[in-house]
């Protein structure tokens, strides 16, 4: 679960307000906002990577409002990827886990399973730079997955693929949430996007708030 209650951020002359929302446990939530509106400095919040000034924030049952971002649980995948340029992608998945002192047979196996799982096992002797797109992204959401964190968080993750790519990159999410059980809260200022992955969708705005959109599309799967 993700509960987020009368959050305030302070950025500079920027600041977020009273922002509260809430994801049940395995959920896919997804966050929608236009740029500029303070999407990406709440999601630093969450990983405490910046400082709340008020309210809480509790994460798989826990308050973790004061937590360092290393005791939160949380597997993040930043808008940019930030794959490591010098490590190879099997190092880039190994990256949490040598953190963590696993030993090597433990770390090869979660590396390989993760490999499997997001279909980059021809891949794991190769550099960021020798990736495409697509590659790129399914090696960040494998080293944001590595450690088995109870709560996954994208910001805006498919923004700069092409669209064919885009929507193998649906397919994998949706695939992946399914096998870890993961709950997942995913930022992007597309509504398709979010009416295609979400299971909860919300709006958010810094001057108003977060509020919920019912889905559009029938049933929430």
């Amino acid at each position: 679960m993700i509960a987020v209650r009368n959050l305030a951020v302070k950025v500079g002359a920027f600041s977020l307000r009273d922002i509260s929302f809430e994801i049940p446990d395995r959920a896919y939530g997804v966050l929608m906002g236009k740029t500029g509106s303070g999407k990406t400095t709440l999601l630093e919040a969450l990983c405490g990577l910046r400082h709340a000034s008020a309210g809480t924030i509790e994460l798989a049952g826990v308050d973790v409002t004061r937590r360092k971002a290393a005791e939160r649980g949380i597997g993040y995948v930043p808008q940019d990827r930030a794959l490591f340029p010098h490590m190879t992608v099997r190092e880039n998945l190994s990256f949490a886990l040598l953190l963590r002192k696993w030993d090597r047979d433990a770390m090869d196996k979660r590396v390989h399973e993760l490999a499997e799982l997001l279909g980059i096992e021809p891949l794991l002797e190769r550099y960021p730079h020798g990736l495409s797109g697509g590659e790129a992204q399914r090696t960040a959401l494998g080293r944001a997955l590595a450690a088995r964190p109870e709560i996954l968080i994208l910001d805006e993750p498919l923004s700069a693929l092409d669209d064919e790519t885009r929507q193998e990159m649906y397919a994998l999410l949706k695939t992946m949430q399914k096998q870890t059980k993961v709950t997942a809260l995913h930022v992007t200022h597309s509504r398709a996007e979010a009416e295609i992955l979400g299971d909860l969708i919300f709006r958010f705005d810094a001057n108003d708030g977060v509020r919920r959109v019912e889905l559009e599309r029938g049933e929430s799967e």
